[in-house]
């Protein structure tokens, strides 16, 4: 597991302001932070090094590019070795309408959340680029109507439940 880096309040709020808008300026974020720009942008390097940031994202609307229906897929691959899980992991990686890959323990192997224009394409998808495999032995599909983006992720608080029993 890696190891967790600490971070002080400054950092805390640096992270919390870029979680929200990752295009704030150093003269802005330095503001609301209560430090010197240089010291801010001292602070943001350290964080980038660290491996804490690790980018800045572009986030589209998948309706606005013609992909306004989401699914998630729950597929289940057999038999679930490596020489299978690779190939397939590149190829849903590869497929235009693939927003994100999860590889899970349990029942499904794996869940994949996809951008399509309507249910023709979702059901092209699901028949000619997934069951059509050999090693997917089942699939289930979920419609989403609605997502909301959480966050922002910091670290939990120090002497907060650890999740243990």
């Amino acid at each position: 597991m890696p190891e967790s880096v600490v971070l002080d309040p400054v950092d805390l709020h640096i992270l919390r302001v870029l979680q929200n808008d990752a295009r704030t300026t150093y003269r802005d974020l330095a503001a609301q932070v209560g430090v010197a720009p240089s010291t801010c942008l001292d602070r943001v390097t350290r964080l980038r090094r660290s491996g804490v940031i690790l980018g800045q994202q572009l986030r589209l609307d998948p309706a606005k590019l013609g992909r306004g229906l989401q699914a998630l897929l729950s597929v289940q691959v057999r038999p679930h070795r490596r020489d299978l899980v690779v190939p397939f992991v590149e190829r849903v990686r590869e497929l235009p309408e693939s927003l994100s890959l999860f590889h899970l323990t349990g029942p499904e192997d794996f869940l994949v959340h996809v951008a399509v224009a309507g249910p023709g394409e979702l059901q092209r998808l699901v028949l000619d680029e997934f069951t059509a495999r050999r090693e997917v032995a089942r699939l289930e599909t979920r419609l989403i109507f609605q997502q909301w983006q959480c966050g922002p992720l910091l670290p939990p608080e120090a002497g907060g439940d650890t999740g243990g029993a």
